[in-house]
């Protein structure tokens, strides 16, 4: 029987994590390489991405920085292909990269937003996981972790594009995790409202929402993250798959 040190072990694995060069991202390629995981850390900005790599390096694991859009396929079969190519395999998959621009109205979101919402949240992470996920189950198996949001099932007027995309993600979970078993095991987690950059916008009325619509009655610090990917990358969540988790606080309606 394994020790428990060991079923949490990321000793020896790759991992490529999609938006982590901030935020919820950043925080689960640090914590992977602690773990012992190498970890390829991309986003659209190479400098930040290089930031992060060093970060990584300075824990005793290789990084690798690369800049794509996910929301590109040929830029995501070229990354797929250089990683490859580098380390041989990828043994964990998160896509996290995602976005959500402001409109005034649901009319007035343009086919280009749209299409740029879709693409990146969903249309990025399905050709991720398809490429991935094939060489995955033709190979010593994985982990695929897909990052949703809380919006997904409790849509606010404001993030309707970003809600139909992440809810599509929830869908692709459990199909690929059908089609890539039993090798491949593929799992969303669901986070509510996490302190990350994007809450340096948010007013006091905002914070007292997350507040009051949570049984902790706070936001997530980032790092709260961290037991939930842990979790799902390694060993210990060897029977979960297909599995939507929310990680929010016990958030309400």
């Amino acid at each position: 029987m394994k020790s428990l040190e060991d079923i949490f072990s990321l000793s020896g694995k790759v991992a490529l994590i999609t938006g982590a060069s901030r935020g919820l991202g950043r925080e689960m390629a640090l914590a992977f390489a602690k773990a012992g995981a190498d970890i390829v850390i991309v986003s659209r900005k190479l400098d930040a991405c290089e930031k992060v790599a060093a970060e990584v390096e300075a824990l005793g694991r290789r990084a690798m920085p690369i800049s794509c859009h996910v929301g590109r396929w040929e830029q995501i079969d070229e990354l797929v292909n250089t990683v490859y190519e580098h380390f041989g395999k990828i043994d964990i998959l998160v896509n996290n990269a995602g976005k959500s621009p402001l409109y005034e109205s649901l009319a007035d979101v343009s086919e280009a937003m749209w299409d740029s919402v879709i693409s990146l949240n969903l249309k990025g992470p399905f050709r991720l996981a398809a490429l991935v996920g094939k060489r995955m189950a033709g190979g010593e198996g994985g982990s695929i972790i897909n990052i949703s949001s809380i919006t997904a099932v409790s849509p606010t007027a404001d993030e309707v594009p970003y809600a139909a995309a992440k809810v599509g993600l929830h869908a692709l979970t459990i199909g690929v995790a059908n089609t890539y078993g039993p090798k491949v095991r593929v799992n969303c987690i669901m986070p509510g409202a996490f302190l990350t950059d994007i809450s340096k916008s948010w007013d006091e009325t905002v914070m007292k929402k997350f507040e009051s619509q949570t049984s902790l009655g706070r936001p997530g610090r980032p790092e709260e993250i961290i037991g939930m990917a842990l979790y799902l990358a390694s060993d210990a969540s060897s029977y979960t798959t297909g599995a939507i988790i929310p990680v929010d606080g016990g958030y309400r309606k």
